[in-house]
């Protein structure tokens, strides 16, 4: 998180969370959206605009609930989810091994591997347990899955198999329902939802 983020939190640290306002899509793309975009149930616009891509991915990070926001200097806001928290774009380094990186640059170091039912691709990585950081889980862009075929041994049931992931490295593929990835990585994919159900219960 930036200092200057640190240093508005402490000033005013009762600022009100907000939801609704700021998407995460599929191919990694932070969109935002207005009061209409959000009575119509729109995506949302693309934020083109280099600098906050990347003040949004530097101070973006996950609550204690498994809800992902951006701190915006006091502000939380809340992000609504088009599948994964994080999504993730696969390429070759300098010596041609495989990497993985997020939508903000970060390096993400897989352990496991999974296939949906749409044959969309998902890494998860080990967490921390030490410092309490629980395992995350990236859908592999679109664009990648090609690049991601090359390196797969698929079984004939095509939703099982090993991904090649580094030099005698392989994953095991399993095969997950879409439905059922919230749960299993522990993620609200709409905050916003949420908070509109808390409050027509009670």
């Amino acid at each position: 998180m930036d200092d200057i983020v640190k240093q508005a939190l402490a000033r005013w640290p009762n600022v009100p969370a907000c939801s609704g306002w700021l998407r995460l899509d599929a191919r990694g793309h932070w969109r935002l959206r207005d009061e209409a975009d959000q009575a119509q149930g729109a995506p949302g616009t693309p934020v083109r605009h280099d600098a906050l891509n990347a003040f949004i991915g530097r101070n973006y990070e996950r609550d204690a609930l498994g809800q992902w926001y951006f701190q915006n200097g006091p502000q939380r806001v809340f992000v609504e989810l088009e599948y994964t928290p994080l999504v993730v774009r696969l390429a070759h380094d300098g010596e041609g091994s495989l990497t993985l990186t997020d939508q903000a640059g970060h390096p993400f170091e897989p352990v496991a591997a999974w296939l949906d039912e749409h044959g969309s691709v998902l890494f998860a990585d080990a967490g921390n347990a030490d410092n309490d950081v629980k395992p995350r889980v990236a859908l592999l862009h679109d664009h990648d899955l090609d690049g991601f075929a090359e390196h797969a041994t698929l079984a004939d049931d095509g939703q099982s198999g090993v991904f090649h992931w580094r030099a005698g490295i392989d994953l095991p593929l399993q095969a997950i329902a879409r439905d059922d990835v919230p749960a299993r990585f522990d993620f609200v994919p709409s905050p916003e939802q949420r908070e509109k159900v808390q409050k027509a219960s009670g």
